[in-house]
Protein backbone atom coordinates (compact mmCIF):
# COMPACT_ATOMS: atom_id res chain seq x y z
CA UNK A 1 0.00 0.00 0.00
CA UNK A 2 1.62 3.08 -0.87
CA UNK A 3 1.88 6.18 1.31
CA UNK A 4 1.11 9.80 0.93
CA UNK A 5 2.23 13.18 3.00
CA UNK A 6 -1.36 14.20 1.68
CA UNK A 7 -3.70 13.29 -0.40
CA UNK A 8 -6.58 15.57 -2.30
CA UNK A 9 -9.74 14.31 -3.16
CA UNK A 10 -10.79 16.46 -6.20
CA UNK A 11 -9.22 18.32 -9.05
CA UNK A 12 -10.67 21.63 -9.22
CA UNK A 13 -9.81 23.92 -5.60
CA UNK A 14 -7.93 20.84 -4.42
CA UNK A 15 -6.10 20.60 -7.65
CA UNK A 16 -4.42 24.53 -7.10
CA UNK A 17 -3.85 23.67 -3.51
CA UNK A 18 -0.64 21.91 -4.52
CA UNK A 19 1.52 24.82 -5.19
CA UNK A 20 5.66 24.55 -5.24
CA UNK A 21 5.32 24.67 -1.97
CA UNK A 22 4.92 21.21 -1.73
CA UNK A 23 7.63 20.27 -3.84
CA UNK A 24 9.03 18.03 -0.80
CA UNK A 25 5.55 16.27 0.04
CA UNK A 26 5.18 13.16 -1.42
CA UNK A 27 0.69 14.27 -2.87
CA UNK A 28 -1.91 12.09 -4.24
CA UNK A 29 -4.49 13.78 -5.91
CA UNK A 30 -7.66 12.13 -6.75
CA UNK A 31 -10.66 12.48 -9.82
CA UNK A 32 -13.66 10.29 -10.74
CA UNK A 33 -14.45 12.48 -13.56
CA UNK A 34 -13.09 11.88 -16.73
CA UNK A 35 -12.99 15.42 -17.10
CA UNK A 36 -9.90 16.70 -14.87
CA UNK A 37 -10.17 20.26 -13.28
CA UNK A 38 -13.59 20.57 -11.63
CA UNK A 39 -17.29 22.40 -12.31
CA UNK A 40 -15.94 25.87 -12.54
CA UNK A 41 -13.45 25.36 -15.37
CA UNK A 42 -15.47 22.97 -17.37
CA UNK A 43 -19.24 23.06 -16.20
CA UNK A 44 -19.50 25.91 -14.43
CA UNK A 45 -18.27 29.84 -13.61
CA UNK A 46 -15.50 29.42 -16.58
CA UNK A 47 -17.96 28.68 -19.34
CA UNK A 48 -20.98 30.15 -18.58
CA UNK A 49 -19.28 33.48 -18.19
CA UNK A 50 -18.10 32.76 -22.05
CA UNK A 51 -21.66 32.44 -22.75
CA UNK A 52 -23.13 35.48 -21.08
CA UNK A 53 -20.59 38.09 -22.95
CA UNK A 54 -21.96 36.78 -26.62
CA UNK A 55 -25.02 37.07 -25.37
CA UNK A 56 -25.01 40.08 -24.26
CA UNK A 57 -23.90 41.22 -27.73
CA UNK A 58 -26.86 39.65 -28.90
CA UNK A 59 -29.31 41.32 -26.45
CA UNK A 60 -27.86 44.82 -27.90
CA UNK A 61 -29.96 45.94 -30.45
CA UNK A 62 -32.83 46.84 -28.33
CA UNK A 63 -30.51 49.25 -26.44
CA UNK A 64 -28.08 50.83 -29.15
CA UNK A 65 -32.01 51.47 -31.16
CA UNK A 66 -32.82 53.95 -27.98
CA UNK A 67 -30.00 55.46 -28.40
CA UNK A 68 -30.07 55.86 -32.39
CA UNK A 69 -27.72 53.00 -33.63
CA UNK A 70 -29.70 50.21 -35.36
CA UNK A 71 -28.40 47.10 -35.13
CA UNK A 72 -29.76 44.21 -35.90
CA UNK A 73 -29.30 40.39 -34.28
CA UNK A 74 -29.83 38.25 -37.38
CA UNK A 75 -28.90 34.87 -35.69
CA UNK A 76 -26.35 33.40 -34.03
CA UNK A 77 -24.21 30.05 -34.47
CA UNK A 78 -24.66 28.38 -31.65
CA UNK A 79 -21.74 25.36 -32.85
CA UNK A 80 -19.34 28.47 -33.52
CA UNK A 81 -19.89 29.73 -30.11
CA UNK A 82 -19.65 26.09 -28.69
CA UNK A 83 -17.00 25.37 -30.04
CA UNK A 84 -15.20 28.70 -29.35
CA UNK A 85 -15.77 28.18 -25.56
CA UNK A 86 -14.44 24.84 -25.59
CA UNK A 87 -11.66 25.06 -28.04
CA UNK A 88 -10.34 26.69 -25.37
CA UNK A 89 -10.96 24.99 -21.96
CA UNK A 90 -10.79 21.59 -23.20
CA UNK A 91 -6.88 21.76 -24.11
CA UNK A 92 -6.49 23.47 -20.06
CA UNK A 93 -8.09 20.82 -18.90
CA UNK A 94 -6.11 17.96 -20.46
CA UNK A 95 -3.08 20.06 -20.00
CA UNK A 96 -3.73 20.03 -16.35
CA UNK A 97 -3.97 16.29 -16.08
CA UNK A 98 -1.15 15.81 -18.27
CA UNK A 99 0.97 18.62 -16.14
CA UNK A 100 0.22 16.97 -12.90
CA UNK A 101 0.76 13.46 -14.36
CA UNK A 102 4.41 14.27 -15.40
CA UNK A 103 4.54 15.96 -11.60
CA UNK A 104 8.03 13.99 -9.59
CA UNK A 105 5.78 14.74 -6.10
CA UNK A 106 2.42 13.72 -7.46
CA UNK A 107 0.72 10.68 -8.37
CA UNK A 108 -2.95 11.19 -9.92
CA UNK A 109 -5.56 8.27 -9.53
CA UNK A 110 -8.43 8.15 -11.42
CA UNK A 111 -11.93 6.79 -9.96
CA UNK A 112 -13.89 7.13 -6.80
CA UNK A 113 -12.30 8.04 -3.73
CA UNK A 114 -13.94 6.08 0.16
CA UNK A 115 -12.44 5.92 3.47
CA UNK A 116 -11.52 2.58 4.93
CA UNK A 117 -10.57 3.97 8.24
CA UNK A 118 -9.30 8.20 9.19
CA UNK A 119 -6.02 7.52 7.29
CA UNK A 120 -6.26 5.04 4.52
CA UNK A 121 -8.79 5.36 1.19
CA UNK A 122 -9.73 3.11 -1.33
CA UNK A 123 -9.39 3.98 -4.78
CA UNK A 124 -10.83 1.51 -7.24
CA UNK A 125 -7.97 -1.39 -6.80
CA UNK A 126 -5.85 1.06 -5.42
CA UNK A 127 -5.36 1.06 -1.40
CA UNK A 128 -3.30 4.30 -0.25
CA UNK A 129 -2.84 5.96 3.26
CA UNK A 130 -1.93 9.51 3.87
CA UNK A 131 -0.70 11.47 6.91
CA UNK A 132 -3.29 14.45 5.44
CA UNK A 133 -6.17 14.09 3.42
CA UNK A 134 -7.91 17.21 2.28
CA UNK A 135 -11.73 16.61 0.79
CA UNK A 136 -12.45 18.68 -2.20
CA UNK A 137 -15.20 16.59 -3.99
CA UNK A 138 -17.45 20.15 -5.11
CA UNK A 139 -20.91 19.84 -6.04
CA UNK A 140 -23.62 18.59 -8.59
CA UNK A 141 -26.42 19.71 -9.95
CA UNK A 142 -29.62 18.73 -7.85
CA UNK A 143 -31.84 16.06 -9.73
CA UNK A 144 -35.44 16.17 -9.97
CA UNK A 145 -37.58 13.64 -10.29
CA UNK A 146 -40.81 13.92 -12.48
CA UNK A 147 -43.25 11.55 -14.07
CA UNK A 148 -42.79 10.93 -17.42
CA UNK A 149 -39.11 12.61 -17.30
CA UNK A 150 -37.49 9.27 -18.42
CA UNK A 151 -39.57 9.04 -21.25
CA UNK A 152 -38.06 12.48 -23.11
CA UNK A 153 -34.29 11.94 -20.72
CA UNK A 154 -32.73 12.79 -24.00
CA UNK A 155 -33.80 16.43 -23.97
CA UNK A 156 -33.19 16.77 -20.70
CA UNK A 157 -30.66 19.19 -19.52
CA UNK A 158 -28.74 19.91 -16.58
CA UNK A 159 -25.98 23.00 -16.16
CA UNK A 160 -23.18 20.10 -16.47
CA UNK A 161 -24.87 19.06 -19.96
CA UNK A 162 -26.82 21.76 -21.34
CA UNK A 163 -23.66 24.17 -23.04
CA UNK A 164 -22.08 21.04 -25.23
CA UNK A 165 -25.83 20.68 -26.98
CA UNK A 166 -25.33 19.99 -30.65
CA UNK A 167 -27.97 22.34 -31.52
CA UNK A 168 -29.51 24.85 -29.47
CA UNK A 169 -33.38 24.53 -28.61
CA UNK A 170 -36.41 26.19 -30.22
CA UNK A 171 -38.21 26.50 -27.18
CA UNK A 172 -36.35 25.95 -23.81
CA UNK A 173 -38.61 25.99 -20.41
CA UNK A 174 -35.92 25.98 -17.40
CA UNK A 175 -37.16 24.62 -14.07
CA UNK A 176 -35.76 26.53 -11.21
CA UNK A 177 -35.22 30.60 -10.26
CA UNK A 178 -31.85 30.49 -8.79
CA UNK A 179 -28.48 32.45 -10.49
CA UNK A 180 -28.04 29.08 -12.92
CA UNK A 181 -31.68 29.04 -14.19
CA UNK A 182 -31.20 32.78 -14.92
CA UNK A 183 -28.38 32.81 -16.25
CA UNK A 184 -29.19 30.39 -18.61
CA UNK A 185 -32.47 32.54 -19.38
CA UNK A 186 -30.56 35.04 -20.48
CA UNK A 187 -28.07 32.99 -22.96
CA UNK A 188 -30.96 31.16 -24.47
CA UNK A 189 -33.43 33.88 -24.75
CA UNK A 190 -30.89 36.44 -26.17
CA UNK A 191 -29.37 33.61 -28.67
CA UNK A 192 -33.01 33.37 -29.83
CA UNK A 193 -34.69 30.58 -28.42
CA UNK A 194 -38.36 31.15 -26.94
CA UNK A 195 -37.30 30.62 -23.08
CA UNK A 196 -39.84 29.90 -19.96
CA UNK A 197 -38.65 30.10 -16.55
CA UNK A 198 -40.84 28.21 -14.33
CA UNK A 199 -40.58 28.55 -10.29
CA UNK A 200 -42.27 26.80 -7.72
CA UNK A 201 -41.77 29.36 -5.23
CA UNK A 202 -43.07 33.51 -5.77
CA UNK A 203 -40.02 35.02 -5.95
CA UNK A 204 -36.42 34.64 -8.61
CA UNK A 205 -33.08 34.77 -6.84
CA UNK A 206 -34.87 34.28 -3.34
CA UNK A 207 -31.61 34.85 -1.38
CA UNK A 208 -31.77 38.29 -2.89
CA UNK A 209 -33.25 41.48 -1.28
CA UNK A 210 -36.52 41.44 -1.98
CA UNK A 211 -36.29 44.79 -4.09
CA UNK A 212 -33.88 43.23 -6.12
CA UNK A 213 -35.63 40.07 -7.00
CA UNK A 214 -38.30 41.41 -8.03
CA UNK A 215 -37.12 43.89 -10.34
CA UNK A 216 -35.26 41.63 -11.95
CA UNK A 217 -38.35 39.57 -12.27
CA UNK A 218 -39.78 42.54 -13.74
CA UNK A 219 -36.79 43.05 -16.58
CA UNK A 220 -36.02 39.49 -17.19
CA UNK A 221 -40.08 39.13 -17.85
CA UNK A 222 -39.53 41.72 -20.84
CA UNK A 223 -37.08 38.96 -22.35
CA UNK A 224 -38.14 35.64 -21.29
CA UNK A 225 -41.69 34.25 -19.89
CA UNK A 226 -41.83 34.00 -16.25
CA UNK A 227 -43.90 31.68 -14.48
CA UNK A 228 -43.74 31.68 -10.60
CA UNK A 229 -45.50 29.49 -8.16
CA UNK A 230 -46.53 26.47 -10.12
CA UNK A 231 -44.32 23.48 -10.10
CA UNK A 232 -44.15 20.40 -12.64
CA UNK A 233 -46.95 17.58 -11.97
CA UNK A 234 -45.78 15.69 -14.90
CA UNK A 235 -43.81 15.50 -18.89
CA UNK A 236 -45.27 13.73 -21.91
CA UNK A 237 -44.18 13.71 -25.25
CA UNK A 238 -46.19 15.81 -27.78
CA UNK A 239 -47.89 14.48 -30.73
CA UNK A 240 -45.69 16.96 -32.78
CA UNK A 241 -42.57 14.97 -31.17
CA UNK A 242 -42.20 18.47 -28.63
CA UNK A 243 -42.26 18.15 -24.86
CA UNK A 244 -45.72 18.65 -22.74
CA UNK A 245 -44.89 19.99 -19.55
CA UNK A 246 -48.02 19.79 -16.88
CA UNK A 247 -47.85 22.12 -14.15
CA UNK A 248 -49.79 23.04 -10.96
CA UNK A 249 -50.17 26.13 -9.33
CA UNK A 250 -51.29 26.79 -5.23
CA UNK A 251 -54.53 26.46 -6.22
CA UNK A 252 -54.90 23.38 -7.83
CA UNK A 253 -54.61 24.84 -11.67
CA UNK A 254 -53.20 22.94 -14.19
CA UNK A 255 -51.13 24.48 -16.86
CA UNK A 256 -49.49 23.15 -20.00
CA UNK A 257 -46.53 24.27 -21.48
CA UNK A 258 -44.81 22.59 -24.92
CA UNK A 259 -41.50 22.82 -25.28
CA UNK A 260 -38.37 21.30 -27.29
CA UNK A 261 -36.21 20.85 -23.81
CA UNK A 262 -35.87 21.45 -20.48
CA UNK A 263 -33.11 22.14 -18.36
CA UNK A 264 -33.09 21.27 -14.43
CA UNK A 265 -31.77 24.57 -12.55
CA UNK A 266 -33.07 23.69 -8.54
CA UNK A 267 -29.86 24.01 -6.96
CA UNK A 268 -27.20 21.75 -6.19
CA UNK A 269 -25.76 19.21 -3.97
CA UNK A 270 -22.92 18.11 -2.42
CA UNK A 271 -20.71 15.13 -3.49
CA UNK A 272 -20.61 13.42 -0.39
CA UNK A 273 -22.04 10.10 -0.26
CA UNK A 274 -19.15 7.95 -2.33
CA UNK A 275 -16.82 8.61 0.02
CA UNK A 276 -17.81 6.61 3.17
CA UNK A 277 -17.13 8.95 5.38
CA UNK A 278 -18.43 7.23 8.69
CA UNK A 279 -15.57 4.62 7.88
CA UNK A 280 -13.37 7.91 9.09
CA UNK A 281 -15.37 9.15 11.91
CA UNK A 282 -16.17 12.72 10.00
CA UNK A 283 -19.20 14.47 10.81
CA UNK A 284 -21.32 15.29 8.60
CA UNK A 285 -25.05 17.21 8.37
CA UNK A 286 -28.16 15.56 7.49
CA UNK A 287 -27.84 17.60 3.66
CA UNK A 288 -24.05 15.89 2.77
CA UNK A 289 -22.25 19.13 4.13
CA UNK A 290 -18.94 18.44 5.66
CA UNK A 291 -18.50 20.20 8.66
CA UNK A 292 -15.25 21.95 9.58
CA UNK A 293 -14.07 24.59 11.73
CA UNK A 294 -12.17 28.18 10.75
CA UNK A 295 -9.49 26.69 10.48
CA UNK A 296 -11.39 23.95 7.37
CA UNK A 297 -10.22 20.96 9.69
CA UNK A 298 -13.17 18.08 10.34
CA UNK A 299 -13.46 16.81 13.79
CA UNK A 300 -10.46 14.09 12.58
CA UNK A 301 -7.45 14.63 12.64
CA UNK A 302 -5.80 14.90 9.53
CA UNK A 303 -8.68 15.68 7.53
CA UNK A 304 -9.37 19.27 6.33
CA UNK A 305 -12.41 20.32 4.25
CA UNK A 306 -13.04 23.16 1.60
CA UNK A 307 -14.95 24.39 -1.10
CA UNK A 308 -18.68 23.04 -1.68
CA UNK A 309 -18.96 19.90 -0.01
CA UNK A 310 -17.87 21.55 3.37
CA UNK A 311 -18.93 25.50 2.80
CA UNK A 312 -21.77 27.30 3.33
CA UNK A 313 -21.41 29.16 0.06
CA UNK A 314 -21.16 27.10 -2.65
CA UNK A 315 -19.22 29.80 -4.93
CA UNK A 316 -15.85 29.60 -6.91
CA UNK A 317 -13.96 32.34 -4.85
CA UNK A 318 -15.15 31.26 -1.26
CA UNK A 319 -13.74 27.72 -2.13
CA UNK A 320 -10.40 29.49 -3.42
CA UNK A 321 -10.30 31.12 0.22
CA UNK A 322 -10.76 27.76 2.49
CA UNK A 323 -8.08 26.47 0.05
CA UNK A 324 -5.34 29.44 0.81
CA UNK A 325 -6.39 28.41 4.51
CA UNK A 326 -5.83 24.60 4.07
CA UNK A 327 -2.61 25.47 2.40
CA UNK A 328 -0.97 27.92 4.89
CA UNK A 329 -2.33 25.48 7.62
CA UNK A 330 -0.74 22.23 6.44
CA UNK A 331 2.27 23.97 5.98
CA UNK A 332 2.37 25.93 9.38
CA UNK A 333 0.67 23.56 11.66
CA UNK A 334 2.02 26.02 14.45
CA UNK A 335 0.68 28.96 13.02
CA UNK A 336 -3.16 28.25 11.66
CA UNK A 337 -5.49 31.10 10.81
CA UNK A 338 -8.72 30.93 9.76
CA UNK A 339 -11.17 31.89 6.52
CA UNK A 340 -12.63 34.91 6.87
CA UNK A 341 -16.47 34.37 5.75
CA UNK A 342 -17.57 37.87 7.11
CA UNK A 343 -18.47 39.69 4.11
CA UNK A 344 -18.82 36.94 0.98
CA UNK A 345 -20.24 39.04 -2.09
CA UNK A 346 -21.90 36.79 -4.94
CA UNK A 347 -22.75 38.00 -8.70
CA UNK A 348 -25.77 36.57 -11.25
CA UNK A 349 -24.35 37.46 -14.52
CA UNK A 350 -27.48 37.91 -16.38
CA UNK A 351 -29.86 40.51 -17.97
CA UNK A 352 -29.82 42.56 -15.87
CA UNK A 353 -26.40 41.53 -13.57
CA UNK A 354 -26.78 41.94 -9.65
CA UNK A 355 -23.88 41.82 -7.76
CA UNK A 356 -24.75 41.81 -3.42
CA UNK A 357 -22.69 41.57 -0.18
CA UNK A 358 -23.74 41.43 3.21
CA UNK A 359 -27.06 41.32 4.36
CA UNK A 360 -30.67 42.51 3.32
CA UNK A 361 -33.09 44.26 4.78
CA UNK A 362 -35.41 41.79 4.84
CA UNK A 363 -32.43 39.70 7.35
CA UNK A 364 -32.28 43.22 9.23
CA UNK A 365 -35.43 43.36 10.07
CA UNK A 366 -35.59 39.69 11.04
CA UNK A 367 -32.67 39.83 13.03
CA UNK A 368 -33.63 43.53 14.55
CA UNK A 369 -30.72 45.10 13.81
CA UNK A 370 -30.90 49.02 13.03
CA UNK A 371 -30.20 50.32 9.89
CA UNK A 372 -30.54 53.04 7.61
CA UNK A 373 -30.96 52.60 3.74
CA UNK A 374 -30.79 54.29 0.61
CA UNK A 375 -31.20 53.89 -2.90
CA UNK A 376 -29.48 55.33 -6.15
CA UNK A 377 -31.05 55.22 -9.56
CA UNK A 378 -28.39 54.61 -12.28
CA UNK A 379 -30.50 57.10 -14.52
CA UNK A 380 -29.95 59.76 -11.96
CA UNK A 381 -25.91 60.02 -12.77
CA UNK A 382 -24.17 61.46 -15.89
CA UNK A 383 -23.18 57.99 -17.40
CA UNK A 384 -26.76 56.55 -16.12
CA UNK A 385 -27.65 58.84 -18.70
CA UNK A 386 -25.52 58.56 -20.92
CA UNK A 387 -26.88 54.67 -21.21
CA UNK A 388 -30.34 55.86 -21.35
CA UNK A 389 -31.23 53.38 -18.08
CA UNK A 390 -34.11 51.99 -17.21
CA UNK A 391 -35.06 50.48 -14.31
CA UNK A 392 -31.63 49.81 -12.42
CA UNK A 393 -30.06 51.06 -8.74
CA UNK A 394 -27.93 50.69 -5.70
CA UNK A 395 -29.53 50.12 -2.86
CA UNK A 396 -27.01 50.28 0.29
CA UNK A 397 -27.79 49.61 4.00
CA UNK A 398 -25.57 50.81 6.99
CA UNK A 399 -24.98 51.04 10.48
CA UNK A 400 -26.38 54.00 12.16
CA UNK A 401 -24.27 53.66 15.22
CA UNK A 402 -20.83 52.76 13.46
CA UNK A 403 -21.87 54.30 9.76
CA UNK A 404 -20.51 50.53 8.68
CA UNK A 405 -21.93 49.43 5.93
CA UNK A 406 -23.78 46.25 6.14
CA UNK A 407 -25.37 45.06 3.15
CA UNK A 408 -24.87 46.27 -0.32
CA UNK A 409 -27.08 45.14 -3.49
CA UNK A 410 -26.60 46.15 -6.58
CA UNK A 411 -28.61 45.59 -10.25
CA UNK A 412 -27.65 46.18 -13.32
CA UNK A 413 -24.60 47.56 -16.12
CA UNK A 414 -21.36 46.10 -14.72
CA UNK A 415 -22.81 45.15 -11.27
CA UNK A 416 -19.99 42.72 -10.06
CA UNK A 417 -17.79 45.34 -10.92
CA UNK A 418 -19.39 48.28 -9.27
CA UNK A 419 -19.65 45.68 -5.77
CA UNK A 420 -15.93 45.67 -5.79
CA UNK A 421 -15.36 48.87 -3.54
CA UNK A 422 -18.02 48.55 -0.92
CA UNK A 423 -17.12 45.00 -0.35
CA UNK A 424 -13.36 46.53 0.42
CA UNK A 425 -15.35 48.76 2.71
CA UNK A 426 -16.94 46.19 4.34
CA UNK A 427 -13.55 44.07 5.23
CA UNK A 428 -11.30 46.97 6.47
CA UNK A 429 -13.58 48.68 8.37
CA UNK A 430 -14.39 51.76 6.12
CA UNK A 431 -16.95 53.99 6.91
CA UNK A 432 -20.30 55.79 4.96
CA UNK A 433 -18.72 58.97 5.08
CA UNK A 434 -14.74 57.60 4.53
CA UNK A 435 -15.72 56.08 1.62
CA UNK A 436 -17.91 58.47 -0.23
CA UNK A 437 -15.52 61.73 0.27
CA UNK A 438 -12.24 60.29 1.16
CA UNK A 439 -11.07 59.35 -2.22
CA UNK A 440 -11.64 60.73 -5.86
CA UNK A 441 -14.65 59.26 -7.79
CA UNK A 442 -14.00 59.67 -11.57
CA UNK A 443 -16.41 61.74 -13.44
CA UNK A 444 -18.61 60.70 -15.42
CA UNK A 445 -18.24 57.14 -14.25
CA UNK A 446 -20.46 54.70 -13.63
CA UNK A 447 -18.86 54.06 -9.93
CA UNK A 448 -20.63 57.94 -9.66
CA UNK A 449 -23.83 55.44 -8.83
CA UNK A 450 -22.49 54.03 -5.72
CA UNK A 451 -20.85 57.51 -4.82
CA UNK A 452 -24.25 59.33 -5.00
CA UNK A 453 -25.80 56.10 -3.34
CA UNK A 454 -23.16 56.43 -0.12
CA UNK A 455 -23.83 60.22 0.06
CA UNK A 456 -27.47 59.48 0.21
CA UNK A 457 -27.08 57.20 3.10
CA UNK A 458 -25.33 60.84 4.53
CA UNK A 459 -27.60 63.24 3.57
CA UNK A 460 -30.81 61.79 4.95
CA UNK A 461 -29.21 60.19 7.85
CA UNK A 462 -25.98 62.34 8.85
CA UNK A 463 -25.40 61.89 12.21
CA UNK A 464 -24.16 65.33 14.02
CA UNK A 465 -20.42 64.21 15.18
CA UNK A 466 -19.68 63.88 11.10
CA UNK A 467 -20.47 67.81 11.16
CA UNK A 468 -17.57 68.24 13.86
Amino acid sequence: MQHFDLAVIGSGTGNSLIDERFADWNVALIERDETFGGTCLNRGCIPTKMFVVPADFAASPPHAKRLGVHLEHRGSDWNAIRDRIFGRIDPISEGGLDWRQRSSNVTVFTGEASFVDAQTLQIGDDRISADNIVIATGSRPRDLHVPGFEDVADRIYTSDTIMRIPDRPRRLMILGGGFIAAEFAHVFAALGTDVTLLNRSEVLLRGQDREVSEQFAALIGRRVRVRLNQKVSSVEKGSKGDIVVVTTDRNGVEYEYFTDAILVAVGRERNWEALNLSAAGIDVNVDGQIRVDAHQRTNVQGIWAMGDVSSDYLLKHVANAEMRTVQHNLLHPDDPVETDHRYVPSAVFSDPQIASVGATEEQLKAWGNPYVVARQRYADVAYGWALEDEGHFVKLLADPRSWHILGAHIVGPQASTLLQPLIQAMSFGQRVDDLARGQYWIHPSLPEVVENALLGLLAAHRPAELDR
